[in-house]
């Protein structure tokens, strides 16, 4: 795991396969996945996964306040699902968080089948569902909302 740019050409085309799955599965009302600029931030760490020289995920930890941040725009590459890169990608950004001294990390995902291992994961690292966070829409059927409570 390393800290990356997300505006490399890896990460880049990462970052656009992940926008390209948000488009084909939510309303463009309710989709806040962000491009390579605003993952390159200054309030934002993105962080990637390489097995050899294959990107295998990636992941960023937007800071909202003094003492909580957003997990952002986690995936993983197709050729490396079900190999627990999303589990040491979560790891990773929960780790970040942590040392950053931040008390809580949530997140917004998307609600329909094909986010349901997504779902199963931040619930085994002990997320639980919370009310809508930041400037989400509250009443948005496309949108779940996830927070942690860290150890700081």
């Amino acid at each position: 795991m390393r800290r990356d740019d997300p505006r490399s050409p890896a990460a880049a085309a990462l970052i656009a396969e992940h926008l390209a799955f948000a488009s084909a599965n939510t309303d463009a009302e309710f989709r806040f996945a962000l491009g390579a600029e605003k993952l390159a931030g200054p309030d934002t760490a993105f962080f990637t996964a390489w097995d050899g020289g294959a990107l295998a995920g990636m992941g960023a930890v937007k800071r909202l306040d003094t003492d909580h941040a957003e997990i952002k725009s986690m995936r993983t590459a197709d050729a490396h699902r079900r190999k627990g890169v999303g589990a040491a990608v979560l790891a990773a950004l929960i780790a970040h968080a942590a040392d950053e001294g931040i008390a809580r990390i949530s997140l917004e995902t998307g609600t329909d089948d094909d986010f349901i291992a997504a779902h199963a994961l931040y619930r085994r690292f002990g997320f639980v569902d919370c009310a809508a966070f930041a400037d989400y829409p509250a009443d948005s059927p496309y949108n779940r909302y996830m927070t942690l409570t860290l150890e700081v």
